[in-house]
């Protein structure tokens, strides 16, 4: 499922630091239709009706490089005291085995999708020839996106043996949190809910553990982190995949299964 941006014409794009134009795209709702989201960035370097006409001033230059500066600086990435993600079966990812790294939402079907053949080609090959590390890139018109991807934050911190448990209590349960079953609640029932629900899937004890991660900070810093390094990547949507630091085409009317990823990872096999 391709991510959706809204965007209004602004001076500097904080992603790629470039001077763009864009054209407003509407976001279409995912629950009219069953068919893949695109994504659609327009990008021209034909400046606005009337620019030929009129000549900036030199203050209003300086204006623009001004806030041009002040947005690099801004958006300047927040380093990480360890590497993002969540890693399979807490084995250490190695550069001496195939490394996947799969970019999902937990809210989002396609990602849900994605992960059983995924999962299936990993166990398959064993840690001593596939490391996987799973990123969270919550979709923003996904509304509880975020939300569940805290959760998985809060979990990994808690006990990461327990992270890929509700990521798949996400994935199996998923349509409990899309934007039709939760529009009419407000903020504090849908964080109670994901708040439960984590806590019945691994253990009403975890509740008090998981409640209070949601009023640490730096969880929630997490969470952003996680969706600034997707975007970092170049990661536009979800699933996402990346096979020894290179993008793996993925197309959502195709989704890669198993025999797809047995092709992808036993050409790079070395231990065979």
């Amino acid at each position: 499922m391709l991510l959706l941006l809204a965007l209004e014409v602004k001076v500097s794009d904080i992603t790629c630091g470039r001077i763009l134009y864009y054209r407003k795209q509407i976001p279409y709702s995912p629950y009219q239709t069953n068919k893949p989201h695109h994504f659609s960035l327009h990008h021209s370097s034909v400046p606005p009706p009337n620019a030929a006409m009129s000549k900036p001033t030199t203050p209003l230059t300086l204006l623009l490089l001004l806030t041009y500066s002040a947005a690099l600086l801004r958006s300047q990435p927040i380093i990480p005291s360890r590497y993002d993600g969540f890693v399979y079966r807490k084995q250490a990812a190695s550069t001496d085995t195939v490394l996947i790294e799969a970019f999902y939402d937990p809210v989002c079907p396609d990602s849900r999708d994605s992960w059983p053949p995924l999962k299936q080609a990993v166990d398959y090959y064993g840690p001593a020839v596939v490391s996987l590390i799973v990123h969270t890139f919550p979709l923003p018109y996904h509304d509880n996106a975020f939300v569940t991807s805290r959760a998985l934050h809060i979990v990994n911190e808690l006990n990461a043996s327990s992270t890929y448990h509700l990521l798949n209590a996400f994935f199996k349960h998923q349509e409990r949190f899309y934007n039709a079953q939760t529009s009419k609640m407000s903020r504090e029932a849908i964080l109670d809910q994901v708040i439960d629900f984590a806590s019945t899937t691994l253990g009403n004890s975890m509740q008090s553990a998981i409640k209070s991660g949601f009023n640490d900070s730096t969880t929630g810093i997490k969470t952003r982190v996680s969706f600034k390094y997707g975007c970092s990547r170049g990661v536009y949507g979800t699933p996402f995949f990346f096979v020894n630091g290179f993008m793996i085409p993925f197309n959502d009317s195709q989704p890669i299964d198993y025999n797809g990823w047995r092709k992808i990872i036993d050409p790079l096999n070395t231990k065979q």
